[in-house]
C-alpha cells in the first residue's frame, strides 16, 4: 500500500461490506459533524452518527456508503468503520430512497419485534402472579 493511501474497512453484524486498500480520503458524519480522513492525520476514534460516509478511491472515484450509527477508529493507514446498518451506492439519490426504503422497514420489524416482547413480558408476570397468588 502506497504512504498516500489508506486501508479502509467497512464492518456490519454480517461481515465485512467493503474493505478498500486504495483510498485516497474519508468523511463521516459525527455527533459534532463532518469529519474528514486523510493518510497523515493522527490516529482517532469517534462515535458516529447516523448519515452519510464518503470515501475516494483510486479504483472506484467517489462512493457513499449510508451508515445507521457506529464508530470509525483510524490507526496509522488503516481505518476501520463498524456499523450497525450499511447501505452502499454511487449516486446520492439512489443511496437516498434505499435508505428510506430499508431502514423505514427495519425501524417497523423493530418496533413490532418491540411490541411481541411487551406482551410476552407482561403475559410472564401475570402468569407469574397467578402463579405466586396460589
Amino acid at each position: 500500500m502506497e504512504s498516500t493511501l489508506m486501508e479502509l474497512k467497512v464492518l456490519v453484524p454480517y461481515g465485512v461490506m467493503t474493505a478498500k486498500a486504495d483510498v485516497i480520503r474519508l468523511v463521516v458524519e459525527t455527533r459534532g459533524g463532518s469529519y474528514g480522513f486523510w493518510p497523515d492525520r493522527l490516529d482517532c476514534g469517534a462515535a458516529l452518527a447516523a448519515g452519510i460516509l464518503m470515501y475516494e478511491s483510486r479504483a472506484e472515484g467517489v462512493v457513499y456508503i449510508a451508515i445507521d450509527e457506529g464508530v470509525v477508529v483510524k490507526t496509522g493507514r488503516s481505518v476501520f468503520v463498524s456499523a450497525r446498518n450499511a447501505i452502499r451506492g454511487k449516486e446520492l439519490g439512489k443511496l437516498r430512497e434505499a435508505v428510506e426504503h430499508e431502514f423505514v422497514d427495519l425501524e417497523e420489524r423493530e418496533k413490532n419485534v418491540r411490541a411481541v416482547l411487551s406482551k410476552l413480558e407482561s403475559g410472564f408476570i401475570r402468569n407469574f402472579q397467578e402463579l405466586i397468588n396460589k
